[in-house]
């Protein structure tokens, strides 16, 4: 029986099925500092280590400044964001995780830095504790956002209990107008089938007009899954 591309990459990684949900391994956790300290405290308090230190990579995201970075952490004026990205230096050191630290030359967006690296590739199941995890699904790979508790877990064993999705493919054809990106296909696509329209869903983007976009334009449409409450957003992979 034909499957789709969703169908296809959950079966590869199903260790278990029980009942209505499924325990995935997990080939890529990608670690930034907002939603991962309580999972390394976690670990500590149990007394656990990563379970595959390799699949693991962190970067410094969300608290880092777009200007000056020349005092290193100390260029984070704010003492929060701060502390959140020497907690984060500090448990990659202690556990051993391989970190792209503020200052080195690859740092960027979680989501971007993965592509960028090799470190996103096509046939993956790639997590982040992070909603816009989608991104990673423009080059074909099974990628969605989880909860702290949840990167604790991924970290601890390698695997994760997920409910399947539906599959939607949304079908894109001719040609975008110039000035027009995939941001501006996104919103159109959230404005016919609402906000919500693929809560339940895993999107698949399909079509000659998403072919014709780039990975950038692609890894924007799957960011953008999640404003129309969809998981997933995914593209299939081709020699682009």
């Amino acid at each position: 029986m034909p499957k789709t591309l969703y169908d296809k990459l959950m079966s590869a990684h199903i260790v278990r099925e029980q009942g209505s949900t499924v325990l995935l391994y997990i080939d890529r956790q990608l670690i930034h500092e907002v939603t991962s300290p309580q999972a390394f405290d976690g670990l500590s308090m149990s007394n656990r280590k990563p379970w595959r230190l390799s699949s693991n990579i962190a970067v410094p995201d969300h608290n880092v400044p777009t200007t000056d970075r020349s005092s290193g952490v100390n260029s984070i004026s704010d003492p929060v964001s701060r502390l959140q990205v020497e907690t984060l230096d500090k448990n990659c050191k202690d556990f051993g995780i391989n970190e792209i630290p503020m200052n080195d030359i690859r740092q960027g967006i979680v989501h971007v830095i993965g592509p960028e690296q090799g470190v996103t590739l096509p046939g993956m199941s790639i997590v982040c504790g992070d909603s816009h995890t989608s991104t990673h699904g423009a080059l074909g790979a099974l990628a969605f956002g989880i909860g702290t508790s949840e990167v604790e877990h991924v970290l601890a064993t390698g695997c994760l209990w997920q409910s399947r999705s539906k599959n939607l493919k949304i079908e894109v054809n001719g040609k975008l107008k110039t000035n027009v990106s995939a941001k501006d296909l996104a919103l159109y696509i959230i404005g016919q089938i609402g906000t919500a329209g693929g809560t339940g869903y895993a999107i698949e983007f399909a079509g000659n007009c998403i072919q014709e976009l780039s990975v950038e334009g692609r890894m924007t449409l799957c960011n953008m899954a999640i404003e129309a409450g969809a998981r997933v957003g995914m593209v299939a992979v081709d020699d682009k």
